[in-house]
């Protein structure tokens, strides 16, 4: 029986695991930052298969730690009985500086730590690409859409400009 394998991209030296194709419809992003993400054997040996999911997931700042919540890893399936709990809190790893100046940013109203992607570095280490985000408006969305579909009839009608 073969295990399932996930999507893996290869980006500019990157191994991507998981974006969260989401968040840029949901959220305006403020600012992007890289943290360290602390796993065990076993999920990150099932981050490599791709098998993960940002969906739900979010970050919070509780002790002057951050920590991320219900990012889904699933089990690795070759882990029996030393697998670990796919939703289970996973710790961050950033500089102290960096939290201190998240927890001040994160007092304002409506501002969530949410992350963009989980990738692999060129050294072969797991980061996850977080974002102080803002919550969008319904109409906000809409807006969005439409300016992509103006532009994508923009772009249609040089392309066929271009052929004749």
């Amino acid at each position: 029986m073969a295990a399932k394998k996930g999507k893996v991209e290869k980006e500019g030296g990157r191994l991507v695991v998981a974006t969260h194709r989401q968040a840029r419809h949901n959220y305006h992003i403020d600012d992007t930052f890289e943290a360290g993400i602390v796993l065990t054997g076993t999920e990150v040996k099932s981050l490599r298969r791709g098998l993960a999911n940002l969906r739900d997931s979010y970050a919070l700042i509780r002790d002057g730690e951050v920590w991320l919540y219900n990012l889904h890893i699933s089990p690795y399936p070759f882990g029996n009985r030393f697998n670990h709990e796919p939703t289970r809190t996973r710790k961050l790893l950033l500089h102290k500086d960096e939290i201190r100046r998240l927890t001040g940013k994160l007092k304002e109203s409506g501002v969530t730590l949410v992350p963009l992607r989980i990738y692999f570095n060129e050294r072969g280490i797991a980061k996850v690409e977080m974002a102080l985000a803002r919550g969008k408006k319904k109409w906000d969305k809409r807006e969005a859409i439409a300016r992509r579909d103006e532009q994508r009839q923009i772009e249609r009608a040089l392309k066929d400009r271009q052929r004749s």
